[in-house]
């Protein structure tokens, strides 16, 4: 018996990647101007629920360590992974307050707040841009279709646009690889440091790139092993 396998899955994929590559100026404007920050000392803060709390962390593992060659490490957190805070703020505040809570503990003016949420309605993820707006944060956010709450609360979003859940997840996946990717080209042009939006000098992180080859090496001159892909 002859069976036909369903490929609607891959096909809803290809239409909306079709459509999220206009994406790709934002996504390389965030990696530059995020290089620039996260060079001159401020911190990405990171969130989402579920699946999306999954790619916030895979964001922050790769900016922690490494994309793909090695280079310094720049602040990155993903504010799900403190299991006993997160824990401890939805019992004593509530759920819509584990997110906030912790900007509020770890956001300083100048750091970036990025938000993942498919749906873009998530409850405690508008408490955190709300109360990072209020520190004078930058908030991005990574959704679903638009127009949804998330999207107008952040000042820049990214909206993929389409319907299953599932696809937006991948897509999501793909724009934070682009965001890693368009980050350490910044770095390895010397961005990193610089004021955001200027020309200015390179930073202290800008003039390691050079060292950090180095960076996890077992003794001098030891090649680094080939980065085998993402878990």
């Amino acid at each position: 018996m002859n069976t036909v396998t369903d490929t609607t899955h891959c096909d809803d994929l290809a239409k909306a990647l079709e459509a999220f590559r206009e994406h790709a100026p934002l996504i390389e404007r965030w990696g530059t101007g995020l290089a620039r920050r996260l060079g001159s000392g401020a911190r990405l803060l990171v969130a989402g629920n579920g699946g999306s709390a999954a790619q916030a962390q895979h964001l922050t593992a790769e900016l922690v360590g490494r994309y793909r060659d090695d280079r310094p490490p720049f602040s990155a957190v993903a504010l799900h992974a403190d299991t006993s805070s997160t824990t401890a703020i939805a019992n004593d505040y509530g759920v819509q307050e584990v997110f906030a809570r912790q900007t509020a503990a770890h956001g300083r003016p100048g750091d970036v707040l990025l938000l993942l949420s498919t749906s873009g309605a998530s409850a405690n993820l508008l408490a955190a841009a709300d109360r990072a707006h209020r520190l004078g944060m930058t908030v991005w956010a990574l959704t679903g279709r638009a127009p949804n709450p998330l999207q107008l609360g952040a000042d820049e979003a990214l909206c993929v646009d389409a319907p299953v859940t599932a696809t937006v997840q991948e897509l999501h996946l793909v724009a934070v690889h682009m965001l890693c990717e368009a980050f350490d080209q910044a770095v390895e042009r010397g961005e990193a440091g610089k004021p955001d939006g200027t020309d200015g000098k390179p930073g202290v992180v800008g003039r390691l790139v050079g060292r950090a080859r180095t960076v996890g090496r077992t003794a001098p001159g030891a090649p680094v092993a080939p980065r085998k892909g993402h878990a």
